[in-house]
């Protein structure tokens, strides 16, 4: 299996989508609304996740499996990507910037986070949440 063919240029289409009103979301929440960084974030890919799921099924991956499998599966790799991109990016900022103010720190870890997050969600969802269904015996 190749992972850069035009999957992967859809699901960059669909992330471009789902960056731009994830990070208004996600910065205006922070820097508008006082909302702290775990918060905004988690609030950025539990809204955009929605759209995510529907866009990359049906448009990036073209997956046909019915049911509630795919939309587990999704679930599970959009947590486990957050957690591991979020909870790697704020300490990694933090030690490299550590003499910066908070707010920087915070608002730098939240894009490192969102690179970190791409590269690991597009290898969850083609590999694991829309992974290509074996096809069925003809026997």
């Amino acid at each position: 299996m190749k992972l850069v063919d035009g999957k992967l240029w859809r699901f960059l289409l669909v992330g471009v989508i789902n960056t731009l009103v994830g990070s208004a979301l996600m910065f205006g929440l922070y820097n508008l609304a006082g909302v702290g960084y775990w918060p905004a974030s988690a609030a950025n890919y539990l809204l955009t996740s929605v759209l995510s799921y529907l866009l990359n099924k049906h448009f990036t991956f073209r997956h046909r499996e019915k049911g509630w499998r795919p939309a587990v599966r999704f679930a599970a790799t959009i947590a486990g990507c957050y957690l591991l991109a979020y909870g790697l990016a704020e300490p990694l900022v933090r030690w490299l910037l550590a003499g910066a103010g908070e707010t920087l720190r915070d608002n730098l870890a939240m894009l490192v986070g969102m690179g970190l997050f791409t590269g690991l969600n597009y290898l969850g969802q083609r590999l694991f949440a829309f992974r290509p269904t074996p096809p069925a015996d003809k026997f």
